[in-house]
């Protein structure tokens, strides 16, 4: 299982006593860091995916912004 799933299971399963039973101000606090731990990781992949993206016209032509082109270019994706 990796780190990712996790902390998706511990969120999870802390989500579930807050319905259920409530919880503790540590188990509060480990909710939080994990959701922003969580969050972050998202953004990351997200980023991830959009810094490798290539935009083509119905024509075939590549019409990625020159930013994006330029980040790529940056980071070696192109």
């Amino acid at each position: 299982m990796s780190h990712e799933e996790k902390v998706r299971n511990r969120i999870n399963e802390l989500y579930q006593k807050k319905q259920n039973e409530g919880l503790t101000a540590e188990e509060e606090a480990e909710r939080k860091s994990l959701h922003k731990e969580f969050i972050a990781n998202f953004r990351a992949g997200f980023r991830q995916q959009l810094d490798g993206l290539k935009i083509v016209d119905k024509d075939g032509n590549d019409v990625t912004p020159e930013k994006a082109k330029r980040i790529q270019k940056e980071k070696g994706l192109r």
